[in-house]
């Protein structure tokens, strides 16, 4: 955490209230920048809905900037919060993490919805979220792709040059898949339309079939 951040330590360690306060606006900053962006939430929304000045939350993570990625970061500290390792897990379990993943996020709209958003914006230029988002789809591309290689070698499939490709698509598809959860909840199931999506992925790594071409009747 930045040392201008302001954040109150007792002894070197967070005090309860001011632990409680901070994850109270996390929590605030989820919905507000979910539901109006980070350029049209503002501090001052924040600091309403939480009881408190604007000045308070500058005090606990002095900039918008820092809060923005606090947020994230609290995105990924839930994501592993039941792991005694506090990471996905490696190999062929992580394909079962990533569809567990799938189902969890359709219990948190909030927070699938800011990682939404901020995702989305984070293309634009001089986002404060882009550095976070290219490292985070780096790391996630290359731990998926040694979850392939590890499930080749278990299954004694010659490992395949369509790792990298297919590594990219299941990120690609459980983001694009929460986009249309997000619009039409009523209509898409995000938990069993990623696990088909990321089954079907697989199985096309493990046991590759016909390519599309082949399909097209003259």
């Amino acid at each position: 955490m930045p040392k201008d951040a302001g954040t109150a330590v007792e002894s070197g360690r967070t005090r309860p209230a001011t632990r409680a306060k901070r994850e109270q606006i996390l929590k605030s900053a989820i919905e507000i920048f979910g539901s109006k962006g980070s350029t049209n939430g503002t501090l001052a929304d924040i600091a309403e809905q939480v009881g408190i000045t604007h000045a308070g939350v500058l005090h606990h993570f002095g900039s918008k900037q820092n809060l923005l990625l606090e947020v994230l970061t609290y995105r990924d500290e839930t994501d592993v919060a039941d792991f005694a390792e506090k990471h996905i897990p490696d190999g062929p379990a992580l394909f079962l993490h990533l569809v567990r993943t799938a189902f969890a996020n359709a219990r948190r709209a909030g927070i699938v919805q800011v990682y939404t958003v901020l995702s989305a914006e984070s293309v634009t230029e001089n986002h404060p979220a882009r550095a976070y988002f290219e490292l985070r789809y780096t790391n996630l591309r290359s731990e998926v792709a040694a979850a392939f290689r590890a499930l080749c070698a278990q299954e004694g499939v010659t490992e395949p040059d369509t790792i990298d490709k297919a590594s990219a698509s299941i990120l690609a598809v459980m983001d694009g898949l929460q986009m249309q959860w997000l619009l039409h909840p009523e209509i898409v199931e995000l938990g069993e339309a990623s696990e088909f999506a990321i089954q079907a992925i697989v199985n096309a790594v493990l046991h590759p079939g016909p390519d599309l071409a082949s399909y097209v009747r003259d």
